[in-house]
């Protein structure tokens, strides 16, 4: 039985028009049919498409043809997320100033963080180079049923803003939205999302680069001065915080998933199983949400999709079963050309002096009082990409060089077909194969179980072709820098043309990027996983090694949430085989893998005594050890960790590469780590926190509207929580002492069985939702807070039994 405070709700969503409709696109339909074929032409394409919405307000969308199944997918989208897909179009058409102000901040809350104008500076050009249309017109550009997908999803969100007032508070009366979403906007949408860990880190600097002059010298704001020759760089590399200068790459693993898939030599049913959790942001950009998208007979595929994409990114078919983590491969490399004297003039390998070209770009701004001014910015460009000024990162622009980034994902516009390919994927060795003939898997890895019990991991996404004995040939003195610090070969800009130019391999799908055979990647009988540490471990036997160091490392340091992802599989097979079951239930284990190392031999409970604080450390030591709601002392040990020194200031057993899911371990109890203890405790005392407080009091749901729903899980790298959630800027429930707004999102948990069904149980964790007047905004959210899962329906009989409403759409 249905509640009734859904009534209202499925009256409204329970939409089959009549024959006789006179709903705009319904009349344009019936001139259609009695007039000809110029009139047809001029009323645009025709889609049909059926969305049957179950519980959760999760859609399932069935059409007879590409575009009409877009149109369905765009339709359910604006239902749920109209301000967040409005949000994205106004992105890609590079005007937020002008309805938003120039001042504001754009933060997708993943990477790019810049001022509104600055993001439209970029795009505008982007624009004014008709980069999208380029690729678009080349003959490597998306499918014809690509294109189809993107005109029929933009044109479902034009259809539900046509027959739909905006309610969600949000943007319920914001002049940038209308019926007007053009399938160009869409696909810079697309090609934005795919610059995410690449030319979107740098946006910033790219808008603001500006030749240097002695007031901004271009020099890094340590007051040091770079190293001249390669003798120098280890010196220098000593002194520079690692760490930031990885987020700052876009390299921070936080940014990132875990993903585990079971195979047949290991799971209870003989079958693949794959249990997926994607941490993304619970606010803005990128939100996942829900959807079934079938033709029949052609194409079945459920999962979850960025807003924004109207194929499905992560989820199953009926053969196999696919997840995401993001890579550690850098998209990018950095160019340094060397100036003559301090301006645009650069050196070319020939002798010849040419100018970064100047582009001028005006966007319009919204003022204070309302009225728009017009603001013209400058960027600079090279032939192969956008010069940057960036003397945080090395790259500044000096008197003596600048440095300019090629961008591998700025290269093509193939991530739909990509996916589309995978949903069509039999088997795990498929799937990779598709995901290859596609070429546009943007910045992640996959991880892949299926029917017949074969698993797979492979980082086979876009990455530059650039082979270690290249960069050790190209690298300039700065550039080996950043390769000692960051893994990040800054290349000879004079040489980008000859010597120093990306190569191309036979079998990649374009030049300019490695081919399969050059990216690694296992397929299993038994497990593989990643937990957004590099490839060369995908369970705790195998070592994939001998790869370009552009993708990842070898033999280095994994953290806490990649080593307690393996431990789960490997305590579990001590016991037995996975099952569906088991698998699912290690999403809320809630171990915390750093607590347990370092719990060995009583080092934490003595660390902790050295402070002094009795009651703070009675709680410690009482503690379960696990971040689940009802936990007490969580909160004490994620702050410790969280100030705790690292590598070997930290652990008496260094990491050991032959060892690499047990090393380092041995906590120190020197005086570095037991004032890390203290500092933690006064945090906690200085937040007016109770040392016995429960975990679920003090960690909630902070997204927009949610209730303050008690929430598991916990910091991810750092204390080795796989159910990583954290707080970024919380737009709810900011008393609490940790809102959740960012972590564990569309978790996924899909069983192959032996009769050939499939068992697929999921959770969103912020719902499906953006409104929070909707029953469905915050629904999964209680249930994700008490541990349980919803039941995807996939059948057609378990769709039926699901059922909240149907709307049929007809129109254009």
């Amino acid at each position: 039985m249905r509640s009734p405070r859904l009534l209202p709700l499925l009256a409204a969503l329970l939409i089959v028009p009549p024959l006789a409709a006179t709903g705009p696109a319904e009349a344009r339909q019936q001139v259609t049919n009695r007039t000809s074929s110029e009139v047809r032409a001029v009323a645009g394409p025709e889609f049909a498409a059926k969305i049957r919405i179950t519980d959760h307000g999760i859609p399932h969308v069935v059409a007879d043809d590409w575009g009409s199944l877009g149109y369905g997918s765009g339709y359910a989208v604006a239902r749920s997320s109209i301000c967040n897909v409005a949000d994205t179009l106004l992105t890609a058409r590079g005007q937020r100033s002008k309805y938003l102000g120039g001042d504001a901040r754009y933060a997708d809350r993943v990477t790019m963080d810049a001022s509104n104008l600055q993001v439209d500076a970029f795009v505008t050009d982007l624009r004014n180079r008709r980069v999208v249309e380029r690729l678009l017109e080349s003959p490597a550009g998306p499918s014809p049923r690509a294109r189809e997908m993107v005109r029929g999803y933009t044109a479902g969100i034009n259809r539900f803003l046509r027959d739909n007032e905006v309610t969600d508070p949000a943007c319920k009366d914001a002049t940038w939205i209308g019926p007007d979403a053009t399938p160009l906007d869409l696909w810079y949408g697309v090609y934005l999302a795919n610059l995410l860990a690449s030319s979107g880190v740098f946006v910033k600097q790219i808008v603001d680069a500006d030749p240097p002059t002695l007031d901004d010298p271009g020099l890094p704001g340590s007051g040091l001065p770079l190293p001249t020759s390669k003798a120098q760089v280890d010196e220098y590399a000593a002194t520079v915080d690692r760490e930031a200068l990885l987020e700052s790459l876009g390299q921070d693993s936080d940014f990132g998933s875990n993903a585990t898939a079971i195979g047949g030599d290991a799971s209870a049913t003989g079958r693949g199983m794959i249990l997926g959790n994607p941490h993304f942001p619970w606010v803005g950009r990128y939100r996942f949400t829900q959807q079934h998208l079938t033709i029949p007979g052609r194409y079945d595929v459920a999962g979850a999709s960025l807003i924004g994409s109207p194929v499905v990114n992560i989820g199953w078919n009926k053969d196999v079963a696919w997840s995401h983590t993001v890579s550690t491969a850098y998209r990018f490399t950095p160019y340094e050309f060397p100036t003559v004297g301090p301006g645009t003039t650069y050196l070319t390998a020939n002798g010849l002096a040419k100018n970064a070209e100047r582009r001028l770009v005006d966007v319009e701004v919204r003022q204070p009082d309302d009225s728009l001014t017009t603001v013209r910015e400058d960027l600079y460009r090279v032939p192969l990409g956008y010069v940057i000024d960036s003397p945080s990162q090395f790259m500044g622009w000096t008197p003596a060089s600048f440095w300019a980034i090629r961008d591998a994902n700025a290269e093509h516009l193939r991530t739909i077909d990509t996916f589309l390919g995978m949903g069509e994927a039999t088997s795990s060795r498929d799937l990779l194969a598709r995901q290859d003939a596609g070429g546009g898997m943007p910045w992640v890895n996959t991880t892949a179980a299926d029917r017949h019990g074969d698993v797979l991991y492979a980082d086979h996404s876009v990455v530059p072709h650039v082979t270690d004995e290249m960069a050790s040939r190209c690298m300039t003195v700065v550039g080996l820098l950043l390769k000692t610090v960051a893994r990040l070969p800054g290349l000879n800009g004079t040489l980008a043309d000859g010597p120093c130019k990306w190569g191309s391999d036979p079998d990649a799908q374009r030049p300019g990027i490695l081919g399969p055979a050059k990216l690694p990647d296992v397929v299993r009988r038994d497990w593989v996983m990643n937990a957004n540490d590099s490839y060369w471990t995908p369970n705790d036997r195998v070592r994939l090694e001998g790869y370009p160091s552009i993708i990842g490392c070898e033999k280095c340091v994994r953290t806490m949430r990649t080593r307690m992802v393996s431990q789960y599989v490997v305590d579990r097979l001590k016991v037995g085989r996975e099952t569906p079951q088991s698998l699912r239930g290690h999403q809320h284990e809630n171990r915390v893998r750093a607590a347990e190392v370092m719990r060995e031999d009583g080092r934490l409970d003595e660390v902790c005594a050295q402070t002094g604080e009795a009651e703070a450390c009675a709680v410690l030591r009482a503690w379960d050890g696990h971040s689940d709601v009802d936990s007490v002392g969580t909160h004490i040990f994620e702050a410790f960790v969280e100030r705790a020194p690292t590598g070997m200031n930290l652990w008496d057993v260094p990491f050991d590469a032959n060892d690499p899911f047990h090393t380092p371990r041995g906590l120190k109890t020197g005086a570095a780590v037991v004032q890390a203890m203290r500092d933690a405790i006064a945090h906690v005392r200085a937040k007016g926190v109770s040392f016995d407080a429960a975990w679920g009091s003090l960690q909630v749901a902070g997204d927009r509207g949610a209730p303050a729903y008690p929430i598991g899980g916990g910091n991810g790298d750092l204390a080795g929580n796989a159910n990583a959630v954290a707080s970024r800027n919380a737009p709810a429930n900011t008393a609490r002492y940790k809102p959740i707004s960012y972590g564990s999102s569309h978790i996924q948990a899909v069983s192959y069985l032996p009769d050939g069904s499939l068992d697929a149980q999921t959770i969103l964790t912020y719902g499906q939702y953006d409104d929070p007047a909707s029953p469905w905004s915050s629904d999964q959210t209680q249930l994700f807070s008490q541990e349980r899962w919803v039941r995807f329906a996939w059948t057609p009989a378990q769709v039926s039994a699901a059922l909240q409403a149907t709307v049929v759409l007809r129109g254009s």
